[in-house]
């Protein structure tokens, strides 16, 4: 059997860096390399678990680059796949809003991706779907029923951000901004949102089905914005053990002290404090009160996350790896990734850190991306 041999890098493994090779046959990490196996010189580079992305949505660029401008979401799948691996990113779970609102974010563009997904047939790597439920979308829970009973939902969040915006209907900007992303005139976007406001009542009910659903079917569940001790009981009270991007700090230490992951934005870490002047990442993931780090917006940033760490000076690169890709996979129950260890799935990044900059991936043992350096690497 063929395989790949990856020789002269600095492998992370058992928590740190040493010098050494790698070996990969079929679809997995090996002892030892197979006769014939493709060598790859990664002298001076640095061979790491592929990056597990428990929350990317930067595919709606792709989808609609401009307010009202839209591409085929096939073409726009292939694309983020590209994108996805030129940045390391070897398992990414796509946050779809799943939302009332009309235009990207609608059913309708839920049920294109969904067929879509199917049109492109596999892609080089494991892409999966995070839906991203909003709590008042009545008219589209028994959408998202089949798709988790269908094994198309992987990874189930719970978003509620009908009363922020409901706040923001005084201010032009901010209406314009979600009228906007709608499709919508400001008067046409006001009447939707309160129509959908008068369904309130019937939210628990629905989000109560829809959590057992995902229990059911051992999906993990994520809760988005707790902004309260409140808000994270009651999400832990369905069952949602992931806690996603909490507005304070209380909220996050609550979260750890009954052992469940916390998830905030590499983009945090990258620009030094969150553009919605909420907690500030680096320092919590320092004190242990992050666990994970996710693309967010900006798949670069995920990569680049843990090195603006590691310069901080607490944490090694070591150490802030696990963020991105041992702790997320973790939390997604995906127990076959995030480590070199033989045996595990062969999701493997070769990155210069220099840059840095990704010169080579490999998902289930195959090369998935390799840049022009990593070509000329290539050995007999």
């Amino acid at each position: 059997m063929s395989g790949w041999h990856v020789t002269g890098g600095e492998v992370l493994r058992g928590g740190s860096f040493a010098a050494g090779d790698l070996a990969l046959v079929g679809e997995s990490i090996a002892a030892v390399p197979p006769a014939g196996a493709r060598r790859l010189d990664a002298t001076g580079l640095l061979v790491l678990p592929g990056l597990v992305d428990i929350h990317g949505d930067a595919h709606e660029r792709a989808l609609q680059p401009r307010p009202g401008i839209g591409f085929p979401p096939a073409l726009a799948l292939r694309d983020t796949a590209a994108q996805l691996l030129a940045c390391g990113i070897t398992t990414a779970f796509l946050g779809v809003t799943l939302s009332w609102e009309p235009g990207l974010r609608s059913l309708g563009m839920w049920r294109a991706l969904m067929a879509a997904l199917d049109e492109v047939g596999p892609l080089p790597l494991d892409l999966r779907v995070h839906c991203r439920f909003e709590a008042d979308n009545l008219d589209a829970l028994d959408d998202a029923l089949a798709g988790i009973a269908a094994g198309r939902i992987h990874l189930l969040g719970f978003n509620d951000h009908t009363p922020s915006i409901l706040k923001k209907l005084g201010n032009a900007k901010e209406l314009a901004k979600y009228a906007g992303r709608a499709g919508l005139s400001p008067d046409e976007f006001r009447d939707l949102i309160e129509r959908v406001a008068a369904r309130r009542p019937e939210v628990p009910a629905a989000r109560a089905r829809m959590a057992a659903a995902a229990a059911a079917a051992g999906i993990p569940m994520l809760s988005h914005d707790d902004a309260t001790l409140e808000d994270r009981a009651l999400y832990r009270d369905l069952g949602a053990r992931l806690c996603e991007f909490p507005m304070a700090e209380a909220v996050a230490a609550d979260a750890r002290a009954h052992g469940e992951a916390v998830v905030m934005g590499a983009p945090n870490v990258v620009r030094g404090g969150s553009h919605l002047g909420w907690a500030s990442a680096a320092p919590l993931a320092e004190r242990g009160l992050v666990t994970i780090l996710a693309s967010d917006y900006h798949w670069p940033a995920l990569l680049e996350a843990p090195f603006a760490m590691a310069r901080r000076g607490r944490l090694s690169l070591a150490e802030a790896w696990t963020l991105v890709s041992a702790n997320p996979a973790a939390a997604a129950g995906l127990t076959d990734r995030g480590a070199l260890h033989p045996g595990m799935r062969g999701d493997v990044v070769i990155v210069d850190p220099a840059g840095p900059r990704v010169l080579a991936c490999f998902v289930a043992g195959e090369a998935a991306f390799l840049a022009g350096d990593a070509v000329a690497r290539l050995r007999p």
